[in-house]
């Protein structure tokens, strides 16, 4: 039976792609997607959220109600997990990253928050909510600077390259 992506049969390549490389495909996938899952641990156990996201380098930004499940677990235990994916037709197709760091939460007054807030494209949920453009939010920022990022792509078993590639943040 003839296979429409023969390349993905066989042993699974085990090449690393050099860093330039992967973390230009990891910054394409986060700014070519706007939804991640962010996984959150506390006192009633594990949280898998859909959040939508803006992203900053290797950072994914939200806001967030500071009384939100997700909210308390993060003040529980900032350490999460935030998934991300790119539309799925097939096992070629497939693209995520799961990336691990520790939630930053940034109040309106919060010195670090303008930095941050330049990347946040906040007019058109502002406005859906029957606020003005001429006054920007208030609402808390979350920001999640990977410490370490899983990139998967099966398209790169193409070239030679593992499917799973691997990405910490420089010392």
């Amino acid at each position: 039976m003839p296979s429409t992506n023969p390349w993905l049969a066989g042993p699974r390549p085990t090449g690393r792609l050099p860093r330039e490389r992967l973390e230009e495909r990891i910054l394409n996938l986060l700014s070519s997607q706007n939804m991640c899952v962010l996984a959150t641990a506390g006192p009633d156990g594990p949280l898998a959220t859909p959040v939508r996201y803006h992203p900053l380098g290797f950072a994914v930004l939200f806001t967030a109600a500071p009384g939100s499940p997700k909210m308390r677990n993060v003040a529980a235990d900032p350490r999460v997990s935030v998934g991300v994916f790119a539309p799925l037709v097939g096992l070629a197709s497939s693209r995520g990253a799961q990336l691990f760091g520790t939630a930053r939460v940034l109040g309106p007054d919060d010195p670090e928050r303008a930095h941050y807030w330049s990347a946040f494209r906040w007019e058109n949920e502002h406005v859906e909510r029957g606020g003005s453009l001429a006054e920007p939010p208030r609402d808390t920022l979350v920001v999640i600077e990977a410490e370490r990022i899983v990139y998967t792509e099966h398209w790169l078993r193409r070239e030679g390259f593992a499917p799973r590639q691997f990405w910490r943040r420089a010392a």
